[in-house]
């Protein structure tokens, strides 16, 4: 038997449609119940029990019980990476779903990747970033340098509070829509907090849309226009 991290479990999880379709269900970083994953898989209750099953004994979810009902999210940001790396890979290779409609132009423009912002506007900010020097990609690994701290503190975004956390300060996903990087890591979960905070932007309750105030986006493309 061969040796090392067994990504044949990993990828028999993602791979059945049922279990697929809720875990992006989850990717809005939102914790949902059994029943409405369930929905969103387009399964019964029981089944959606079994799946959740499987991913919960495989690490990809974790369960919280509240009164009577059981949580279910993510375990983690690496899945959520996972998860958008191979839906950029299908978007690559043409395995596309046909049906589009209003909601799918918003999502490619700006939605929640897990915990942070992608789309056009997410692959917007990584670009500025870089194009400005305020961080640097070597392939290995993304740095913020001395002025993308200083401009990230003029934000309003306490730099030196994230660097405690156990989370990788900076990040790149690659967007599945837009096929470029956005920013992940605890700096793009900061930005996307911070753009909440001011008002330029809201959670659509019904999907992993994010929408721009008309005031918000224009303020986010002064800050990010490269």
């Amino acid at each position: 038997m061969k040796e090392g991290p067994d990504i044949a479990l990993l990828g028999n999880m993602i791979g059945d449609p049922a279990r697929a379709n809720m875990l992006l269900a989850l990717m809005s970083g939102k914790a949902l119940t059994a029943s409405e994953l369930a929905c969103e898989a387009g399964i019964t209750s029981q089944t959606a029990s079994f799946h959740l099953g499987k991913l919960e004994a495989a690490g990809m979810l974790v369960c919280r019980k509240q009164g009577r009902h059981r949580y279910f999210a993510l375990s983690g940001p690496d899945v959520g990476h996972l998860l958008e790396t191979l839906m950029g890979l299908a978007a690559r290779q043409g395995h596309l779903r046909t049906r589009t409609g209003p909601r799918d132009e918003a999502m490619r423009k700006a939605r929640i990747c897990y915990n942070h912002l992608a789309g056009d506007m997410g692959v917007m900010i990584y670009d500025a970033l870089l194009e400005r020097g305020f961080i640097e990609d070597d392939s290995d690994r993304i740095d913020l340098t001395d002025t993308g701290y200083a401009f990230s503190g003029k934000f309003g975004i306490d730099i030196a509070h994230l660097s405690r956390q156990r989370r990788p300060l900076c990040r790149s996903c690659l967007d599945w829509s837009a096929r470029k990087s956005h920013l992940a890591g605890s700096l793009g979960t900061a930005f996307l907090e911070r753009f909440y905070e001011l008002r330029w932007a809201r959670r659509e309750k019904t999907s992993r849309a994010v929408i721009f105030s008309a005031e918000g986006e224009q303020r986010f493309r002064d800050l990010f226009s490269v």
